[in-house]
Protein backbone atom coordinates (compact mmCIF):
# COMPACT_ATOMS: atom_id res chain seq x y z
CA UNK A 1 0.00 0.00 0.00
CA UNK A 2 1.35 3.39 -1.06
CA UNK A 3 2.50 5.86 1.61
CA UNK A 4 0.00 8.87 2.40
CA UNK A 5 1.35 12.03 1.40
CA UNK A 6 1.76 14.49 4.09
CA UNK A 7 0.53 17.92 3.96
CA UNK A 8 3.63 19.46 3.50
CA UNK A 9 4.53 17.36 0.27
CA UNK A 10 1.30 17.32 -0.92
CA UNK A 11 1.45 21.50 -1.19
CA UNK A 12 5.22 21.25 -2.58
CA UNK A 13 3.32 19.35 -5.32
CA UNK A 14 0.95 21.21 -6.17
CA UNK A 15 3.09 24.59 -6.15
CA UNK A 16 5.30 22.52 -8.53
CA UNK A 17 2.35 22.00 -10.61
CA UNK A 18 1.02 25.42 -10.71
CA UNK A 19 4.56 26.50 -11.72
CA UNK A 20 4.86 23.76 -14.08
CA UNK A 21 1.20 25.10 -15.69
CA UNK A 22 2.03 28.71 -15.73
CA UNK A 23 4.90 28.66 -17.65
CA UNK A 24 2.74 26.26 -20.10
CA UNK A 25 0.32 29.07 -20.16
CA UNK A 26 2.92 31.55 -20.33
CA UNK A 27 4.23 29.72 -23.69
CA UNK A 28 0.74 29.12 -24.89
CA UNK A 29 -0.06 32.57 -24.49
CA UNK A 30 2.88 33.56 -27.00
CA UNK A 31 2.07 30.58 -29.24
CA UNK A 32 -1.69 32.66 -29.27
CA UNK A 33 -0.73 35.81 -29.60
CA UNK A 34 2.17 35.13 -32.98
CA UNK A 35 -0.65 33.11 -34.12
CA UNK A 36 -3.49 35.92 -33.98
CA UNK A 37 -0.20 38.57 -35.56
CA UNK A 38 -0.31 36.10 -37.93
CA UNK A 39 -3.97 35.01 -39.15
CA UNK A 40 -4.77 39.37 -38.46
CA UNK A 41 -2.39 39.26 -41.80
CA UNK A 42 -4.76 37.85 -43.56
CA UNK A 43 -7.70 39.06 -42.51
CA UNK A 44 -6.02 42.62 -43.42
CA UNK A 45 -4.08 41.52 -46.77
CA UNK A 46 -1.91 43.93 -48.61
CA UNK A 47 -2.94 45.13 -51.39
CA UNK A 48 -2.23 48.03 -54.45
CA UNK A 49 -4.94 50.01 -52.60
CA UNK A 50 -3.40 50.00 -49.08
CA UNK A 51 0.52 49.35 -49.60
CA UNK A 52 3.26 49.58 -52.46
CA UNK A 53 2.56 46.53 -53.72
CA UNK A 54 1.79 46.31 -58.03
CA UNK A 55 -1.45 45.54 -58.89
CA UNK A 56 -0.19 42.59 -60.49
CA UNK A 57 -0.17 41.36 -56.80
CA UNK A 58 -3.38 41.00 -56.35
CA UNK A 59 -4.64 38.27 -58.66
CA UNK A 60 -6.19 36.11 -58.94
CA UNK A 61 -8.60 37.28 -56.14
CA UNK A 62 -8.57 41.32 -56.72
CA UNK A 63 -10.12 43.62 -54.11
CA UNK A 64 -12.82 46.15 -54.87
CA UNK A 65 -11.32 49.55 -55.88
CA UNK A 66 -10.65 51.67 -52.68
CA UNK A 67 -9.23 54.64 -53.44
CA UNK A 68 -7.51 57.51 -51.53
CA UNK A 69 -9.17 59.81 -53.20
CA UNK A 70 -12.19 61.40 -51.14
CA UNK A 71 -15.55 63.17 -52.40
CA UNK A 72 -16.07 65.59 -54.50
CA UNK A 73 -18.39 68.24 -55.16
CA UNK A 74 -18.37 68.21 -58.69
CA UNK A 75 -20.73 66.64 -60.55
CA UNK A 76 -19.34 63.27 -62.88
CA UNK A 77 -18.56 64.13 -66.31
CA UNK A 78 -16.34 66.24 -68.08
CA UNK A 79 -15.11 69.58 -65.84
CA UNK A 80 -14.37 72.99 -66.62
CA UNK A 81 -11.57 73.26 -68.92
CA UNK A 82 -11.54 69.91 -70.12
CA UNK A 83 -10.44 69.88 -73.63
CA UNK A 84 -13.10 67.30 -75.30
CA UNK A 85 -12.04 65.85 -78.69
CA UNK A 86 -15.41 66.11 -80.63
CA UNK A 87 -15.31 65.43 -84.74
CA UNK A 88 -15.40 68.15 -86.77
CA UNK A 89 -15.25 68.93 -90.44
CA UNK A 90 -11.99 69.77 -91.95
CA UNK A 91 -11.58 73.35 -94.10
CA UNK A 92 -9.80 71.73 -96.85
CA UNK A 93 -11.52 67.92 -97.93
CA UNK A 94 -8.79 65.70 -99.89
CA UNK A 95 -11.99 64.59 -102.22
CA UNK A 96 -15.37 66.56 -103.35
CA UNK A 97 -17.96 64.09 -104.45
CA UNK A 98 -20.63 66.28 -106.05
CA UNK A 99 -24.86 64.93 -105.91
CA UNK A 100 -26.87 66.44 -107.81
CA UNK A 101 -29.83 65.47 -109.35
CA UNK A 102 -30.73 64.34 -112.60
CA UNK A 103 -34.09 64.09 -113.27
CA UNK A 104 -37.54 66.23 -112.03
CA UNK A 105 -39.41 63.43 -109.64
CA UNK A 106 -42.81 65.75 -110.58
CA UNK A 107 -42.47 65.87 -114.38
CA UNK A 108 -39.62 63.20 -114.88
CA UNK A 109 -37.47 66.42 -117.21
CA UNK A 110 -33.68 66.32 -117.39
CA UNK A 111 -32.32 68.61 -114.92
CA UNK A 112 -28.89 67.98 -115.08
CA UNK A 113 -27.93 70.92 -116.99
CA UNK A 114 -29.76 73.53 -115.04
CA UNK A 115 -28.12 75.66 -112.59
CA UNK A 116 -27.82 73.83 -109.24
CA UNK A 117 -27.48 75.85 -105.13
CA UNK A 118 -25.14 73.81 -102.71
CA UNK A 119 -27.60 72.98 -99.89
CA UNK A 120 -25.64 71.01 -97.12
CA UNK A 121 -22.62 68.80 -97.02
CA UNK A 122 -21.17 65.98 -94.88
CA UNK A 123 -18.08 64.77 -94.35
CA UNK A 124 -16.46 60.92 -94.00
CA UNK A 125 -12.95 60.65 -92.70
CA UNK A 126 -11.67 57.24 -93.83
CA UNK A 127 -8.24 55.73 -93.87
CA UNK A 128 -6.82 54.78 -98.21
CA UNK A 129 -5.99 51.21 -98.65
CA UNK A 130 -2.32 50.34 -96.76
CA UNK A 131 0.17 49.60 -100.08
CA UNK A 132 3.67 49.08 -99.30
CA UNK A 133 5.95 51.19 -101.72
CA UNK A 134 9.27 50.08 -103.35
CA UNK A 135 11.52 52.58 -104.05
CA UNK A 136 14.28 51.15 -106.35
CA UNK A 137 18.06 52.57 -106.40
CA UNK A 138 19.74 52.26 -109.47
CA UNK A 139 23.23 53.04 -109.28
CA UNK A 140 25.05 54.59 -113.03
CA UNK A 141 28.55 55.28 -114.06
CA UNK A 142 29.48 57.89 -116.74
CA UNK A 143 33.04 58.04 -118.61
CA UNK A 144 34.33 61.43 -118.85
CA UNK A 145 35.92 62.47 -122.14
CA UNK A 146 39.04 62.85 -120.65
CA UNK A 147 38.27 58.90 -119.93
CA UNK A 148 38.29 58.82 -115.96
CA UNK A 149 34.77 56.58 -114.95
CA UNK A 150 32.86 58.04 -112.34
CA UNK A 151 30.51 55.84 -110.76
CA UNK A 152 27.07 57.18 -108.61
CA UNK A 153 26.39 55.92 -104.40
CA UNK A 154 23.65 54.39 -103.07
CA UNK A 155 22.42 56.51 -100.15
CA UNK A 156 23.97 55.65 -96.76
CA UNK A 157 20.89 54.06 -95.84
CA UNK A 158 20.41 51.96 -98.50
CA UNK A 159 23.02 49.18 -97.42
CA UNK A 160 21.88 45.86 -98.53
CA UNK A 161 19.88 44.77 -101.58
CA UNK A 162 16.66 44.76 -100.19
CA UNK A 163 15.95 46.56 -96.85
CA UNK A 164 12.94 47.72 -94.85
CA UNK A 165 12.67 51.95 -94.81
CA UNK A 166 12.52 54.37 -92.38
CA UNK A 167 8.90 54.23 -92.24
CA UNK A 168 8.59 50.81 -91.16
CA UNK A 169 11.69 50.76 -88.83
CA UNK A 170 9.27 53.89 -86.95
CA UNK A 171 6.08 51.54 -86.73
CA UNK A 172 7.56 48.69 -85.58
CA UNK A 173 9.34 50.48 -82.75
CA UNK A 174 6.21 52.43 -81.96
CA UNK A 175 4.24 49.44 -81.94
CA UNK A 176 6.57 47.53 -79.42
CA UNK A 177 7.52 49.95 -77.49
CA UNK A 178 3.48 52.69 -77.07
CA UNK A 179 1.39 50.26 -77.48
CA UNK A 180 3.30 46.96 -76.32
CA UNK A 181 2.48 44.51 -79.13
CA UNK A 182 4.35 41.53 -78.98
CA UNK A 183 6.88 40.74 -81.66
CA UNK A 184 4.98 37.68 -82.97
CA UNK A 185 1.98 40.08 -83.22
CA UNK A 186 3.80 43.15 -84.70
CA UNK A 187 4.88 40.61 -87.29
CA UNK A 188 1.60 39.59 -87.90
CA UNK A 189 -0.08 43.05 -88.23
CA UNK A 190 2.76 44.05 -90.84
CA UNK A 191 1.44 40.91 -92.91
CA UNK A 192 -2.30 41.30 -92.44
CA UNK A 193 -2.68 44.91 -92.95
CA UNK A 194 0.39 46.67 -95.48
CA UNK A 195 0.91 42.66 -97.04
CA UNK A 196 4.54 42.93 -95.68
CA UNK A 197 6.34 39.72 -94.92
CA UNK A 198 8.70 39.93 -92.10
CA UNK A 199 9.84 37.56 -89.62
CA UNK A 200 10.08 37.91 -85.53
CA UNK A 201 13.47 37.67 -86.74
CA UNK A 202 13.18 40.92 -88.72
CA UNK A 203 11.21 42.64 -86.09
CA UNK A 204 13.90 42.12 -83.69
CA UNK A 205 16.57 43.28 -86.26
CA UNK A 206 14.44 46.62 -86.59
CA UNK A 207 13.72 46.93 -82.52
CA UNK A 208 17.65 46.58 -82.70
CA UNK A 209 18.55 49.16 -85.11
CA UNK A 210 16.60 51.57 -83.46
CA UNK A 211 18.07 51.22 -80.27
CA UNK A 212 21.48 52.26 -81.71
CA UNK A 213 20.18 54.74 -83.35
CA UNK A 214 18.46 56.36 -80.29
CA UNK A 215 21.52 56.41 -77.90
CA UNK A 216 22.49 59.60 -78.82
CA UNK A 217 19.24 60.97 -77.22
CA UNK A 218 18.76 58.43 -74.95
CA UNK A 219 22.01 59.58 -73.18
CA UNK A 220 20.69 63.06 -73.64
CA UNK A 221 17.67 62.67 -71.57
CA UNK A 222 19.50 60.72 -68.80
CA UNK A 223 21.75 64.50 -68.66
CA UNK A 224 18.63 66.64 -69.03
CA UNK A 225 17.32 64.43 -65.75
CA UNK A 226 20.35 65.29 -63.49
CA UNK A 227 20.39 68.99 -64.48
CA UNK A 228 16.91 69.56 -62.64
CA UNK A 229 16.80 70.35 -59.35
CA UNK A 230 14.11 67.46 -58.38
CA UNK A 231 14.27 64.58 -59.78
CA UNK A 232 11.73 61.47 -59.19
CA UNK A 233 12.77 58.00 -58.72
CA UNK A 234 11.04 54.43 -58.50
CA UNK A 235 11.97 50.58 -59.35
CA UNK A 236 9.85 47.88 -60.40
CA UNK A 237 10.81 44.10 -60.76
CA UNK A 238 11.17 42.70 -64.44
CA UNK A 239 10.92 39.11 -65.55
CA UNK A 240 13.99 38.93 -68.47
CA UNK A 241 13.47 34.89 -69.31
CA UNK A 242 12.78 33.36 -66.10
CA UNK A 243 14.84 36.16 -63.74
CA UNK A 244 13.87 38.98 -62.25
CA UNK A 245 15.71 42.37 -62.54
CA UNK A 246 14.98 45.86 -62.13
CA UNK A 247 13.45 48.33 -64.10
CA UNK A 248 14.67 52.08 -62.76
CA UNK A 249 12.92 55.34 -63.70
CA UNK A 250 14.49 58.44 -62.83
CA UNK A 251 12.41 61.49 -63.97
CA UNK A 252 11.09 65.25 -63.80
CA UNK A 253 8.27 66.91 -65.19
CA UNK A 254 10.07 66.88 -68.82
CA UNK A 255 11.84 64.00 -69.27
CA UNK A 256 11.93 60.08 -68.35
CA UNK A 257 15.17 58.21 -68.32
CA UNK A 258 14.55 54.25 -67.68
CA UNK A 259 16.83 51.61 -66.98
CA UNK A 260 17.94 47.93 -66.98
CA UNK A 261 19.54 46.46 -64.03
CA UNK A 262 20.29 43.03 -62.22
CA UNK A 263 20.07 44.94 -58.69
CA UNK A 264 17.89 46.61 -56.79
CA UNK A 265 20.62 47.95 -54.51
CA UNK A 266 22.93 50.88 -54.64
CA UNK A 267 25.56 49.56 -57.18
CA UNK A 268 22.87 49.93 -59.81
CA UNK A 269 22.14 53.60 -59.01
CA UNK A 270 25.56 54.10 -59.06
CA UNK A 271 25.98 52.42 -62.48
CA UNK A 272 22.60 54.02 -64.14
CA UNK A 273 24.17 57.84 -62.45
CA UNK A 274 27.57 57.72 -61.31
CA UNK A 275 27.52 61.16 -61.33
CA UNK A 276 25.10 61.29 -58.11
CA UNK A 277 22.79 63.32 -56.63
CA UNK A 278 24.76 65.86 -54.85
CA UNK A 279 22.42 68.56 -56.52
CA UNK A 280 19.47 67.11 -56.71
CA UNK A 281 16.17 66.66 -54.35
CA UNK A 282 15.22 63.19 -54.93
CA UNK A 283 11.36 62.52 -54.54
CA UNK A 284 10.47 58.40 -53.66
CA UNK A 285 9.28 55.82 -51.35
CA UNK A 286 11.31 54.89 -48.37
CA UNK A 287 13.69 52.21 -49.98
CA UNK A 288 16.83 52.43 -47.79
CA UNK A 289 18.64 52.68 -51.39
CA UNK A 290 17.84 56.15 -52.13
CA UNK A 291 18.93 57.98 -48.70
CA UNK A 292 22.69 55.72 -49.57
CA UNK A 293 22.85 58.21 -52.62
CA UNK A 294 24.62 61.48 -50.88
CA UNK A 295 21.36 63.05 -52.97
CA UNK A 296 21.26 67.04 -51.65
CA UNK A 297 17.76 66.15 -49.74
CA UNK A 298 14.98 64.06 -50.03
CA UNK A 299 10.71 63.95 -50.13
CA UNK A 300 8.85 61.24 -49.41
CA UNK A 301 5.96 60.28 -51.25
CA UNK A 302 2.77 60.86 -49.46
CA UNK A 303 0.73 58.78 -51.67
CA UNK A 304 2.91 55.82 -50.70
CA UNK A 305 2.50 56.85 -47.15
CA UNK A 306 -1.02 57.21 -47.11
CA UNK A 307 -1.53 53.84 -48.64
CA UNK A 308 0.59 52.68 -45.62
CA UNK A 309 -2.15 54.71 -43.23
CA UNK A 310 -4.93 53.34 -44.80
CA UNK A 311 -3.49 49.20 -44.20
CA UNK A 312 -2.64 50.21 -40.92
CA UNK A 313 -5.96 52.01 -40.23
CA UNK A 314 -7.44 48.56 -41.27
CA UNK A 315 -5.07 46.41 -39.70
CA UNK A 316 -5.91 48.39 -36.39
CA UNK A 317 -9.14 50.76 -36.57
CA UNK A 318 -9.52 51.32 -32.85
CA UNK A 319 -6.65 52.82 -32.97
CA UNK A 320 -6.61 56.98 -33.67
CA UNK A 321 -2.61 58.00 -34.09
CA UNK A 322 -3.23 56.24 -37.93
CA UNK A 323 -6.17 58.80 -38.81
CA UNK A 324 -4.54 61.36 -36.89
CA UNK A 325 -1.54 61.13 -38.94
CA UNK A 326 -2.87 60.38 -42.39
CA UNK A 327 -5.92 63.50 -41.74
CA UNK A 328 -2.68 65.63 -41.17
CA UNK A 329 -0.61 64.83 -44.38
CA UNK A 330 -4.45 64.66 -46.60
CA UNK A 331 -4.77 68.33 -44.98
CA UNK A 332 -1.36 69.56 -45.85
CA UNK A 333 -1.22 68.31 -49.09
CA UNK A 334 -4.82 69.88 -49.93
CA UNK A 335 -3.69 73.19 -48.49
CA UNK A 336 -0.19 73.19 -50.64
CA UNK A 337 -2.74 72.51 -53.65
CA UNK A 338 -4.95 75.49 -52.66
CA UNK A 339 -2.40 77.52 -51.78
CA UNK A 340 -3.48 78.17 -48.79
CA UNK A 341 0.09 78.04 -47.17
CA UNK A 342 0.93 80.50 -44.68
CA UNK A 343 4.17 80.31 -42.42
CA UNK A 344 2.47 79.86 -39.31
CA UNK A 345 0.52 76.93 -40.44
CA UNK A 346 3.54 75.13 -41.66
CA UNK A 347 5.41 75.80 -38.70
CA UNK A 348 2.38 73.94 -36.47
CA UNK A 349 2.29 70.71 -39.19
CA UNK A 350 5.63 70.33 -38.57
CA UNK A 351 5.07 70.68 -34.54
CA UNK A 352 2.35 68.36 -34.71
CA UNK A 353 4.41 65.99 -37.14
CA UNK A 354 7.06 66.19 -34.31
CA UNK A 355 4.87 65.46 -31.22
CA UNK A 356 2.75 62.59 -33.31
CA UNK A 357 5.41 60.47 -34.39
CA UNK A 358 7.40 60.49 -30.59
CA UNK A 359 3.63 59.90 -28.91
CA UNK A 360 4.34 56.86 -27.17
CA UNK A 361 2.30 53.58 -27.68
CA UNK A 362 -0.74 53.32 -25.40
CA UNK A 363 -2.00 50.02 -26.94
CA UNK A 364 -0.55 46.22 -27.00
CA UNK A 365 -0.03 43.90 -30.29
CA UNK A 366 0.33 46.99 -33.03
CA UNK A 367 4.16 46.04 -33.93
CA UNK A 368 3.22 47.15 -37.64
CA UNK A 369 2.44 50.78 -36.74
CA UNK A 370 4.87 50.49 -34.15
CA UNK A 371 8.00 49.97 -36.78
CA UNK A 372 5.77 52.30 -39.22
CA UNK A 373 6.36 54.80 -36.50
CA UNK A 374 9.91 54.90 -36.32
CA UNK A 375 10.06 54.94 -39.35
CA UNK A 376 8.78 57.79 -39.36
CA UNK A 377 10.54 59.18 -36.51
CA UNK A 378 14.00 58.28 -39.07
CA UNK A 379 12.83 59.93 -41.63
CA UNK A 380 10.43 62.97 -40.27
CA UNK A 381 12.55 65.57 -41.96
CA UNK A 382 11.87 64.51 -45.89
CA UNK A 383 7.96 64.36 -44.98
CA UNK A 384 6.74 67.41 -45.25
CA UNK A 385 9.50 68.96 -47.77
CA UNK A 386 7.42 69.97 -49.76
CA UNK A 387 5.73 72.66 -48.01
CA UNK A 388 8.90 74.89 -47.73
CA UNK A 389 10.13 73.93 -51.27
CA UNK A 390 7.75 75.36 -54.08
CA UNK A 391 9.46 73.56 -56.53
CA UNK A 392 8.68 69.91 -54.56
CA UNK A 393 6.00 67.80 -55.16
CA UNK A 394 4.22 66.06 -52.39
CA UNK A 395 4.12 62.68 -54.45
CA UNK A 396 5.86 60.55 -56.53
CA UNK A 397 3.21 59.72 -59.18
CA UNK A 398 5.41 60.48 -62.52
CA UNK A 399 7.69 58.08 -61.18
CA UNK A 400 5.34 55.37 -60.97
CA UNK A 401 3.49 56.32 -64.13
CA UNK A 402 6.87 55.25 -65.99
CA UNK A 403 7.57 52.37 -64.52
CA UNK A 404 3.81 50.89 -64.79
CA UNK A 405 4.59 50.67 -68.59
CA UNK A 406 6.79 47.86 -67.94
CA UNK A 407 4.10 45.70 -65.48
CA UNK A 408 1.83 46.61 -68.70
CA UNK A 409 4.06 45.02 -71.80
CA UNK A 410 4.72 42.35 -68.86
CA UNK A 411 1.45 41.45 -68.96
CA UNK A 412 0.54 41.53 -72.67
CA UNK A 413 3.95 39.84 -73.71
CA UNK A 414 4.61 37.52 -69.78
CA UNK A 415 8.33 38.30 -70.07
CA UNK A 416 11.00 39.66 -72.20
CA UNK A 417 13.10 36.90 -73.86
CA UNK A 418 16.74 38.66 -73.56
CA UNK A 419 18.43 41.30 -71.83
CA UNK A 420 19.01 42.75 -75.46
CA UNK A 421 14.97 42.97 -75.44
CA UNK A 422 14.17 44.78 -72.13
CA UNK A 423 16.98 47.13 -72.90
CA UNK A 424 15.37 48.26 -76.39
CA UNK A 425 12.31 48.65 -74.87
CA UNK A 426 13.60 50.79 -71.93
CA UNK A 427 15.59 52.72 -74.20
CA UNK A 428 12.52 53.45 -76.50
CA UNK A 429 9.83 53.71 -74.02
CA UNK A 430 12.12 56.31 -72.10
CA UNK A 431 11.90 58.43 -75.80
CA UNK A 432 8.30 58.00 -75.63
CA UNK A 433 7.86 58.90 -72.32
CA UNK A 434 9.78 62.24 -72.50
CA UNK A 435 8.26 63.17 -76.16
CA UNK A 436 4.74 62.55 -74.56
CA UNK A 437 5.61 65.33 -71.14
CA UNK A 438 6.72 67.88 -73.97
CA UNK A 439 3.49 67.52 -76.27
CA UNK A 440 4.83 66.01 -79.24
CA UNK A 441 3.69 63.14 -81.13
CA UNK A 442 5.44 59.71 -79.76
CA UNK A 443 5.46 58.29 -83.70
CA UNK A 444 7.00 61.02 -85.09
CA UNK A 445 9.98 61.28 -82.55
CA UNK A 446 10.52 57.76 -83.94
CA UNK A 447 10.43 58.49 -87.34
CA UNK A 448 12.65 61.45 -86.40
CA UNK A 449 14.85 59.05 -85.00
CA UNK A 450 14.28 56.33 -87.57
CA UNK A 451 15.50 58.83 -90.37
CA UNK A 452 19.27 58.91 -88.59
CA UNK A 453 21.83 57.02 -90.94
Amino acid sequence: MAKELSIYEKVDLLLTRIEYLEKENSALRVKVDELTERLSKYETPKNSNNSNRPPSSDFPKTPKTNSLRGRSDNRPGGQPGHKGNTLKMVETPDIIEAHKPNFCPACGKDISSLPSQLVGKRQVIDIPPFRPIVTEHHVYNCICTCGHCTQGAFPKNVQTPVSYGHGIQSLVAYLNARHYVPVARTAEFLNDVFGISISTGGICYLLDKAKKKAMPVYEAIRQFVLKHTVIGADETGVNINGKNQWAWAFQNPKATFISIHKSRGFAAIEEIMPEGFDQNILVTDCWATYFKTGALSHQLCTAHLLRELKYLNQRYPENTWVTRVSGLIENAVEMRAQGKLTPEKISEIHRTFWHLVREPATEKNIKELIKFQKRMVKYQEYVFGFLDNPVLVPDNNGSERAIRNFKVKQKISGFFKSNSGSQVYSILRSIIDTAIKNEQNPYLALQQLAYIC
